[in-house]
């Protein structure tokens, strides 16, 4: 071969297996997102898993696909370490900086484990027996936030409330399960069974 395709094949051949890299992991990606997708479907595992799994499984695969990408760029795996470490310890700073968010990433874990509801239920966190409190339906749980889509009648249809998951446990929570409508809010000439 030329002198001169030597020069090239340094640069061409990097750049190659580095689109290489990204190929399979974007195809790994799909085909591990469809098998969840068959595992939920066929064992009729909850929503929350089926998403769980697909978030998760697509973090690990891009992260290897970062490192493997790394690799090939000349980063030692020493250098990777140590700014690992380091990131997680000033992570770790931080977090106890932020109680808060600790505390909704642990109650994202026990509205998970324990279920007071599920995606798509429609829910009212009650404030006190006067007052209505906060209620939507159910369409996301992240790690700090639930999402409730309004689905009162009043100036707030068609909105979404992101509440923090600790406040699911300071709080009365009323659900209705299964997707079916609560009634609509008014008073007595709603229907409502508490109001005398």
């Amino acid at each position: 071969m030329p002198v001169w395709l030597h020069d090239w094949l340094d640069i061409v051949l990097p750049i190659g297996q580095i689109l290489l890299i990204l190929i399979v992991a974007w195809l790994l990606r799909l085909l591990v997102r469809r098998i969840i997708e068959r595992i939920g479907h066929r064992y009729t595992l909850p929503v929350e898993a089926v998403v769980g799994g697909r978030r998760v499984t697509s973090f690990l695969i891009y992260a290897a696909a970062l490192l493997l990408i790394l690799e090939r760029m000349g980063v030692s795996g020493t250098v990777l370490w140590t700014a690992f470490t380091g990131f997680a310890a000033v992570a770790a700073v931080a977090f106890f900086a932020a109680w808060s968010v600790l505390s909704n990433i642990f109650c994202t874990m026990l509205i998970l484990t324990t279920r007071p509801f599920r995606l798509y239920d429609h829910v009212e966190l009650l404030e006190n027996g006067e007052k209505p409190g906060l209620r939507g339906q159910v369409v996301d749980i992240n790690l700090v936030y639930t999402t409730l889509r309004e689905t009162d009648d009043g100036d707030g249809a068609g909105t979404s409330l992101q509440i923090p998951n600790s406040l699911f446990f300071q709080r009365a929570l009323r659900r209705w399960r299964g997707g079916a409508l609560p009634a609509a809010r008014g008073g007595a000439a709603a229907g409502d069974p508490l109001d005398v």
